[in-house]
């Protein structure tokens, strides 16, 4: 959950990697996963679709117990606003969802009127359809 992802956890990133354009995107939900490697594209094991991973600077230090990396993962899930934008997060968003526009390597992004509910984004207002 973003609420609890500190930014110390996150110093190491250099890059985020989008997988598709997030601009229309009222928010994405991110989590902390455990990793074998720095970079490349994670394998996705979640409902829904992944949007964008981290990817780590060589300073990153795998945990000495696993071996792996705390790397952040991007993510929607089928009931999310951008398939459902009359659905469960038509107003208010996931505990772990942030504004896509507030993040950037080694921050943890914030939400936003935008991902609480407020107003529309394109993508919502294209699949909701003109208003009656």
């Amino acid at each position: 959950m973003s609420s609890l992802i500190t930014e110390d956890e996150i110093i190491h990133e250099v890059e985020l990697v989008w997988l598709e354009d997030v601009s229309g995107l009222d928010y994405v939900r991110q989590s902390l996963d455990r990793l074998p490697t720095r970079r490349g594209k994670p394998a996705y094991h979640r409902d829904g679709r992944m949007v964008g991973y981290a990817q780590l600077g060589p300073r990153a230090k795998p945990s000495r117990s696993s071996g792996t990396f705390r790397r952040r993962v991007f993510w929607l899930l089928p009931h999310d606003r951008d398939t459902e934008p009359e659905g469960l997060y038509a107003k208010g968003a996931p505990a772990e969802a942030v504004d896509a526009r507030t993040l950037a390597p080694g921050s943890k992004g914030r939400k936003t009127e935008r991902s609480e509910g407020g107003p529309m984004s394109s993508v919502s207002t294209a699949l909701r359809g003109p208003l009656a």
